[in-house]
C-alpha cells in the first residue's frame, strides 16, 4: 500500500503542474487576443450602435457589413492595399534572392577572407537602427527616390540575420552531397537549387513568411519617404484614417479596415505556423 501511494503522489502533483500552467497559458491566450476580439466585434456594429452605447458591448445584436464597405469608399483603402501588396512582393522577392545567395556563399564557397567577411556582416546588426535609417533617408533623398517603388523598397532587400539563418542551416547539410555533386559536373547555382533549397525548404519558407509579415507591417520608413497619399501603404494609410474625421468619427469603420488589413497576415500565419517554428528550429540547431 505504501509504494501504491507513494507512486500516485508524483503523478498528481504532476497533474497539479500542468493544469496551472495550461490555466495560466489560457489566460494570457484571452488577454492577448482580446484587443483582436474587441476590433472583430466593432466592426460589425453599425454606427448608430456603438455611439448608442455608454459602455462598449462585446456583442452586437444587429451584426452588419456596411462598415467594410465604407472602409473602401470612404478612403482609398483600396490604393494602400495595392501599394502594399506590390510593395511586399517585390521587396520579399529581391531579398530572398540576396539573402540566399549570400548565405549559400559563406556556407559552402570557400575564398579567402570568408570568415573575417562573415564576423564584418554580423557586426552590423550591432549598429543601432536609427543610424541606419538616417542614412538611407540621406541617401534616397539625394538620389531623388523619394514618394518611389525604388525608394520603398531598395534599404529592405536585405538583411543580416535572415543570412544568417539561412548560413547555418544551409552549414547543416553534409558536405559529402556537395562534393558528389561537383564530381558530377554540376554547378554551385544548380547545387543551391536542386539540393540545398529542397533540403532546407521550411527555413526558406520561414523567412519568406517572416519578411511579408516585416514588409506589410512597415511603418517607419515608409512614413518618411513618402508624402503622397497615393505612394501610402496600409500602415501609414491607417493612421491618416485615424487622424482624418472619418476615422474619428465613424469608429466601426475604422476598425473594418484594421480587420481587412490584418486578415491576411493572420491567415498567412496560421497556414504556414508550423513551417515557421520547424525553419526557426533547424536554424538554431547544429549538427
Amino acid at each position: 500500500m505504501e509504494n501504491s501511494n507513494n507512486k500516485k503522489l508524483p503523478l498528481n502533483k504532476k497533474n497539479v503542474k500542468s493544469a496551472f500552467i495550461y490555466t495560466m497559458l489560457a489566460i494570457w491566450a484571452l488577454i492577448v487576443l482580446f484587443p483582436f476580439y474587441f476590433m472583430l466585434i466593432t466592426s460589425f456594429k453599425s454606427y448608430g450602435e456603438y455611439n448608442s452605447e455608454q459602455i462598449p458591448s462585446l456583442f452586437t445584436q444587429n451584426p452588419t457589413l456596411d462598415n467594410f464597405i465604407n472602409a473602401f469608399t470612404g478612403v482609398n483603402l483600396g490604393t494602400y492595399l495595392l501599394n502594399t501588396l506590390i510593395f511586399t512582393l517585390l521587396t520579399t522577392a529581391i531579398m530572398l534572392a540576396v539573402t540566399v545567395l549570400a548565405a549559400y556563399g559563406f556556407a559552402r564557397i570557400s575564398f579567402r577572407g570568408k570568415t573575417a567577411a562573415f564576423a564584418l556582416l554580423l557586426s552590423l546588426m550591432m549598429i543601432p537602427t536609427e543610424l541606419v535609417v538616417i542614412t538611407n533617408y540621406v541617401t534616397i533623398t539625394n538620389l531623388d527616390l523619394r514618394n518611389t517603388f525604388t525608394g520603398l523598397i531598395l534599404p529592405s532587400v536585405t538583411s543580416v540575420f535572415y543570412i544568417y539563418l539561412l548560413k547555418e542551416n544551409f552549414s547543416q547539410v553534409p558536405d559529402e552531397l556537395y562534393y558528389a555533386a561537383k564530381v558530377d559536373g554540376t554547378t554551385d547555382l544548380k547545387y543551391l537549387f536542386k539540393v540545398m533549397i529542397p533540403i532546407c525548404k521550411p527555413t526558406v519558407v520561414t523567412v519568406t513568411i517572416l519578411k511579408v509579415i516585416e514588409c506589410w507591417n512597415s511603418y517607419v520608413w515608409p512614413r518618411l519617404v513618402t508624402d503622397k497619399e497615393a505612394m501610402y501603404l496600409v500602415s501609414n494609410g491607417i493612421q491618416i484614417i485615424r487622424e482624418s474625421g472619418f476615422g474619428r468619427e465613424n469608429i466601426p469603420a475604422m476598425m473594418a479596415a484594421v480587420v481587412i488589413i490584418s486578415v491576411p497576415l493572420i491567415i498567412l500565419f496560421l497556414v504556414f505556423r508550423n513551417k515557421i517554428m520547424e525553419g526557426v528550429a533547424r536554424g538554431g540547431t547544429k549538427g
